[in-house]
């Protein structure tokens, strides 16, 4: 892999490091930690077509007492969805008062056929996906594009259907919007992000 990023969180204490090949669509691995709503890791590969249409995510999440996995590969017609699950997540959750995650995956893979792109949640690197597969990052100003997105929860790795809209600001600028949340992304020329307020902000090597 001849590519390394690093993100801190911003919005709780967290960080996430990727190593990736973006020459023909993306290949990726990664970990990401944080401790909100409680503390997890959650180990990630992603693997991206030249067109930028994400084809496959496996992810694994794992806290005090529990683990979880997600796989999802886009078939003919949509996605394969398999979980795998150990420890009672929803017991920690609880304890820590907060409301159960419920079960990882989906109970319906036909919800997200519509998806060409994955989001998994907390992760500043799934917002390149759209960007790259639209060319947002060099459009001019003002074009809004409205996508589907399968979202992977984190930490419970539960996976619903998402509309998210993408709009350029011009070079190095993009707003996302989901539901009534909004941030204005700085992005790299190559659409990875840089700056997500209230997220995370990128740590490069100096």
């Amino acid at each position: 892999m001849p590519q390394s990023l690093f993100w801190t969180r911003t919005d709780t204490a967290g960080a996430e490091h990727v190593v990736l090949d973006s020459r023909q669509g993306l290949a990726a691995r990664g970990v990401a930690l944080a401790v909100d709503p409680i503390p997890y890791t959650c180990r990630y590969q992603l693997t991206v077509g030249q067109d930028w249409s994400a084809t496959r995510l496996e992810a694994e999440a794992e806290g005090a007492g529990w683990s979880r996995s997600v796989r999802l590969e886009r078939t003919g017609n949509g996605w394969r969805v398999r979980t795998g699950e150990q420890g009672d997540l929803d017991a920690t959750l609880r304890a820590a008062g907060h409301a159960p995650a419920g079960l990882p995956g989906t109970d319906d893979p036909g919800r997200l056929a519509d998806a060409l792109d994955l989001d998994l949640g907390g992760s500043p690197l799934f917002n390149t996906l759209p960007v790259r597969r639209l060319g947002l990052s060099r459009a001019p100003a003002d074009q809004a594009r409205r996508v589907t997105v399968a979202w992977v929860l984190v930490p419970s790795l539960a996976v619903v259907p998402a509309e998210q809209v993408y709009t350029s600001l011009g070079p190095g600028r993009v707003r996302f919007a989901s539901d009534t949340f909004t941030a204005d992304l700085d992005v790299d020329p190559d659409g990875f992000v840089v700056r997500y307020p209230g997220l995370a902000e990128r740590v490069d090597p100096r």
